[in-house]
């Protein structure tokens, strides 16, 4: 009776030492998540990291949920969500070269700046980094005359000189197909922000000639549209 007695507590001293044992990879897990959640640095070239491809959420509930939302948390995206955010928006996805988003004649017209308050950034997609342009903190010229305060904005650029030559000519032509491929990019970010549950709202508003100026754009590049992120207020 005293040895069945003994076993009986060994036994279940036994499982209470397992069952601590299988938590403790769990919270070695949330603690590595939350490491991996990395401040996107204020450098002059910011090296993004490999976007997350892992997204369990269907095409069918992303487009379900996308809406435009203009009131944005102060929580700030972490490096990790700005890489997948930018692949998703317009990164290479195939080993020639081409995009998430589809372009006229292939041209990859459109360029992305990412505009913060450390400074503006431009997207190198090849690369996979952000080259400084500014530290000036451009946001109240995307913003225009509207009010909104978000962490940061993606401005689409279309540089309209790398079109073909035969239709380069034709500015009209070639400025119709740039703010397509500027909506290809948009709807992009659209979707993206709706399945990682981002806010976002999609805007041809903003200050185009301080924009310029401070973006040092060409005569060749133009400003089509910009997207506001954050997380969701």
């Amino acid at each position: 009776m005293k040895k069945s007695i003994m076993k009986t507590a060994a036994s279940t001293l036994c499982a209470v030492a397992m069952t601590a044992c299988a938590q403790v990879p769990s919270n070695q897990t949330e603690a590595t998540d939350e490491k991996a959640r990395t401040e996107i640095p204020a450098d002059s070239i910011i090296k993004l990291t490999e976007p997350d491809k892992t997204l369990d959420v269907s095409l069918m509930q992303a487009l379900s949920d996308r809406k435009s939302q203009r009131e944005f948390a102060e929580k700030q995206l972490s490096l990790e969500e700005l890489s997948s955010l930018l692949w998703a928006a317009n990164g290479v996805n195939r080993e020639d070269g081409r995009r998430t988003a589809p372009s006229a004649v292939n041209s990859q017209d459109i360029d992305i700046y990412v505009c913060m308050a450390s400074g503006a950034y431009l997207y190198d997609a090849k690369q996979s980094q952000l080259e400084r342009i500014t530290t000036e903190d451009l946001r109240p010229a995307v913003c225009g005359q509207q009010q909104l305060v978000a962490p940061m904005f993606l401005v689409m650029v279309a540089d309209l000189s790398r079109y073909p030559e035969g239709i380069a000519s034709q500015r009209q032509v070639v400025e119709g197909l740039a703010k397509m491929d500027a909506g290809y990019v948009s709807g992009n970010i659209g979707l993206y922000c709706a399945a990682a549950q981002f806010a976002t709202v999609p805007r041809a508003s903003m200050d185009k000639e301080a924009l310029t100026k401070a973006l040092n754009l060409k005569d060749s590049q133009i400003l089509i549209l910009n997207n506001p992120v954050g997380y969701m207020k």
